[in-house]
């Protein structure tokens, strides 16, 4: 998401924003929310065969689109304006991103480009926010080879995925295991969560075989920069879901009528809209920064990707929570997409850590803690 986009990124967004337009709109929201597959085999097959969406980030020997972390911006923010459910961040950047450092995984990489493949990446277990000291989950090498023994709680797409890469430890350190869904040992348990956009499962790992990827020990470094890849993915999508909001209350606000008048035209109404959109673009402005950062590989990209994800969670809620307000009575109605908004809102503000998690992120990283 850079600020000053090339003419070849806005025909994406073009795209984008049409492809959505008929698969993601509200009523097609609200059926997959319904249904027990969590994302449309439809809509995701088309994305890969017409736009090429989750190959953006694979380089074109592998099947994919060879673009950059800025074009990959473009489709989250879009896809973020309609709350797209599909397993667009887990596979399309955790485990894509994730698969390209650790390298040697170009049949999974062409799978993912083609639209064949849904991956995801399992790290956290008691905390929301990565932390190596998290990785309790171990792996043990045997004579037929590694196998799994623990629990990631909170697996974004764990259901739907049938490449798990699991960040477990062994003596060396935190390493990096690719597990094939329907494993023996593998158990795999929906979760309910507030926000039925963006599906969750609990992974348990019962000598579960693993295939090790990358050398032993050298999980953390790679993951490390996995994570400024979500964080500055997940802050895209809630710059487009808080300007979707913005707009969807201002429309609002023009055509609800009261004394004789739109009531958007109301002093008051018109400073907390003011207000409302200085959030969204100062938002626009980290979560671009961060993405300019991890497309080039910065030395501050980990505490860019952290500040956007502080500012981009409390400007998303904050406009989300406006919006049911400024609707009145409707927009406490469950059936008012108000709400599919907000639920988004505070589970991204949840997803990766909370904002107090990356301030004490930012804290250490900038040396102000030890």
């Amino acid at each position: 998401m850079a600020l000053i986009t090339t003419d070849e990124q806005e025909a994406l967004r073009e795209v984008m924003r049409g492809f959505l337009g008929k698969y993601s709109d509200e009523a097609t929201v609200r059926a997959v929310m319904a249904g027990d597959r969590g994302y449309d085999p439809a809509a995701w097959r088309t994305a890969a065969e017409q736009i090429g969406v989750q190959g953006l980030l694979i380089p074109e020997q592998f099947g994919g689109g060879g673009c950059g972390f800025d074009e990959m911006a473009v489709v989250l923010e879009e896809a973020g304006r309609t709350l797209f459910p599909a397993p667009l961040l887990s596979t399309a950047v955790l485990a894509t991103t994730t698969l390209l450092a650790v390298g040697g995984a170009e049949e999974h990489l062409g799978r993912i480009a083609a639209g064949e493949l849904i991956a995801t990446v399992a790290v956290a277990e008691r905390k929301l926010a990565w932390d190596p000291d998290d990785v309790h989950t171990t792996a043990t090498r045997r004579e037929s080879g590694w196998v799994l023994t623990g629990a990631k709680p909170y697996v974004l797409d764990g259901a739907q995925a049938e490449l798990l890469l699991v960040a477990a430890r062994t003596p060396a350190g935190v390493s990096l295991f690719a597990v094939e869904a329907g494993a023996p040992g593998l158990s795999v348990t929906p979760r309910d969560p507030l926000d039925q956009t963006r599906r969750q499962a609990a992974v348990g790992f019962d000598n579960t075989p693993a295939v090790l990827l990358g050398e032993e020990g050298a999980g953390w470094q790679v993951l490390a920069g996995v994570y400024d890849h979500a964080l500055t993915a997940l802050a895209c999508e809630q710059v487009g879901g808080a300007q979707a909001a913005l707009e969807m209350t201002v429309g609002y606000l023009n055509v609800r009528q009261q004394f004789g008048r739109p009531i958007g035209s109301f002093q008051a109404l018109k400073h907390r809209c003011a207000d409302l959109l200085v959030e969204v673009e100062s938002a626009r402005s980290a979560a671009a920064y961060a993405s300019a950062a991890v497309a080039a590989g910065a030395d501050d990209a980990p505490v860019a990707a952290s500040i956007a994800k502080v500012y981009c969670s409390q400007a998303f809620y904050h406009v989300a929570a406006e919006t049911i307000q400024m609707h009145g009575g409707i927009g406490f109605t469950w059936e008012h997409p108000a709400h599919l908004y907000f639920k988004r809102a505070k589970s991204s503000e949840a997803l990766f850590g909370w904002p107090a998690d990356h301030r004490d992120r930012i804290a250490r990283l900038t040396g102000l803690v030890a």
